[in-house]
């Protein structure tokens, strides 16, 4: 295993480009999911521990900042592999960047729509505006070590040692469903007046967290 995992930082991993995608696929999924699981947990304990609060507008456990801030990581930091520090530092400033500005921009097109507000949060020391804080900063780059350490070498792993064709139907066919599923409730659901999973899930008692 130690062995395998030095080969990873210091060999050139090459891929062909379809299978390069099935890993950013899976990439995709794995960094959505754990967006949405932090998120789910945070909120619990930012609440008070009375209930859980269902975060993300989808109906599937997936949160599209933290996908595309995992592709955003991988090509800034995976040839900084060998030096851990450099991959925090690098994951921390991106992070935080695409943070702001993604709440930003929601606040200002969205009329003061909010997806989330650290004016109202705990531990929000070092809030900027509300939308980003230092706590939300280190703890992306904790979580860019789990990914370039951890998620990046794992899909590597299943790349080589799966069939390409079963992997890759894998990796794509979870990316759809997840992708799918955003993009019905951000743009189908809209524009043709169908009921959201927001909709849905507050109607069987799922709870969701305001921002003012």
């Amino acid at each position: 295993m130690k062995e395998k995992y030095l080969k990873y930082l210091n060999e050139h991993h090459t891929f062909d480009k379809m299978t390069m995608l099935g890993i950013f696929a899976l990439v995709v999924v794995i960094a959505g999911v754990f967006g949405f699981l932090y998120e789910f947990i945070f909120y619990y304990f930012n609440g008070g521990m009375k209930e859980f609060y269902w975060r993300g507008g989808n109906f599937l456990p997936w949160i599209n900042i933290y996908a595309i801030g995992s592709i955003g990581i991988y090509f800034l930091t995976y040839r900084m592999r060998k030096n851990p520090g450099k991959v925090f530092f690098v994951s921390a400033i991106f992070t935080g960047v695409l943070e702001y500005f993604s709440g930003l921009g929601m606040y200002v097109l969205g009329n003061g729509f909010r997806c989330w507000n650290y004016n109202e949060e705990i531990l929000n020391f070092g809030n900027i505006q509300g939308f980003v804080c230092l706590r939300s900063v280190l703890f992306f780059g904790f979580s860019s070590l789990l990914l370039i350490y951890g998620i990046i070498p794992l899909c590597f792993f299943l790349a080589k040692k799966m069939k390409k064709k079963t992997f890759l139907f894998i990796s794509f066919l979870l990316c759809t469903l997840f992708l799918g599923d955003e993009i019905y409730n951000l743009a189908v659901a809209r524009i043709f007046s169908l009921p959201r999973a927001s909709d849905i899930y507050k109607k069987i008692g799922f709870h969701y967290v305001t921002f003012r």
